[in-house]
């Protein structure tokens, strides 16, 4: 499903402001942007977002500026030298005058380092967590939104389906009784006068091969998973893999209709039945 989720907070130093977008995505998949210096809380927030979120591709972006002065500063100059040599011989290779100041030396990652003590970087961690809880409560109140135009548009395919399954299910007694007329007097054809074929025996076969063209038992289920996927979507909360499951039932009792039923209307109903199926499909694949 689609979101956007914002959330700022400050505190301890911290000005904080996490972005968190969501895509469609069968299954979970996160992605994370933190500062090096909060790489630790990556399992933490990742772990999160896995209680409350169970389908979708999401991006989340921490941002942080620090308002305060860190109690102590570390200048690495190792990392400073490496990048220094790595510039010269760029400057050198592509023709371009070695230019670089001191200044843009310690912009550069891992030049500066700002240690803090273990309470402050708690501190901070706690304010950086609750900024993330807030941006997942804003995601979800935009997922809800979406997830409330999506069950319109999922109730609209199941209508679909309905309408053609009971057009079938009226259509199957007429299709039956020609079936069975017509097999009837296709037997009666290679018969001829003979006289040896037990009646009894005769209207059995009969019977037996009419019961090949019925497909009341398909249709009735047909019935039975929309009186179960419209329970679902009254019960609410996380539908998306139970609806998939639905979904190949559907799948499963169309097919078996377009292939026991010998019958061009039947086969032009079951064409928009199997439609009305592959978009209720790509529906649920979205959904929590």
């Amino acid at each position: 499903m689609t979101g956007f989720g914002l959330s700022e907070a400050g505190g301890d130093g911290l000005d904080v402001r996490v972005e968190i977008r969501s895509v469609n995505h069968r299954f979970l998949q996160v992605r994370h942007r933190l500062p090096g210096e909060l790489a630790d809380l990556e399992p933490r927030l990742e772990a999160k977002i896995r209680k409350r979120i169970a389908r979708g591709a999401l991006s989340v972006h921490v941002h942080v500026t620090r308002t305060t002065a860190p109690e102590s500063v570390s200048l690495n100059a190792d990392v400073a030298r490496r990048y220094r040599r790595e510039i010269t011989r760029l400057a050198g290779a592509v023709g371009l005058a070695d230019d670089v100041g001191m200044e843009a030396l310690l912009q550069l990652p891992g030049v500066v380092g700002a240690q803090a003590d273990e309470g402050r970087r708690g501190r901070e961690a706690r304010v950086v967590l609750r900024a993330c809880e807030e941006a997942l409560d804003s995601l979800e109140t935009s997922r809800e939104a979406e997830g409330a135009r999506m069950e319109t548009d999922l109730r609209k395919h199941l209508a679909a389906i309905e309408r053609v399954a009971r057009r079938i299910d009226k259509r199957m007694p007429a299709v039956v009784k020609r079936h069975m007329k017509a097999l009837r007097s296709r037997v009666a054809d290679l018969l001829g006068s003979a006289s040896d074929v037990p009646a009894s025996d005769l209207v059995r076969e009969l019977a037996l091969l009419a019961d090949r063209f019925d497909v009341s038992e398909e249709v009735t289920r047909l019935f039975s998973h929309l009186e179960e996927a419209d329970a679902i979507l009254n019960r609410g909360g996380g539908v998306g893999r139970k609806l998939d499951f639905l979904v190949q039932e559907f799948n499963r009792e169309a097919n078996t209709v377009g292939s026991k039923c010998n019958d061009a209307g039947v086969a032009h109903d079951v064409v928009t039945l199997k439609t009305s199926i592959e978009r209720l499909r790509e529906q649920v694949q979205n959904i929590e």
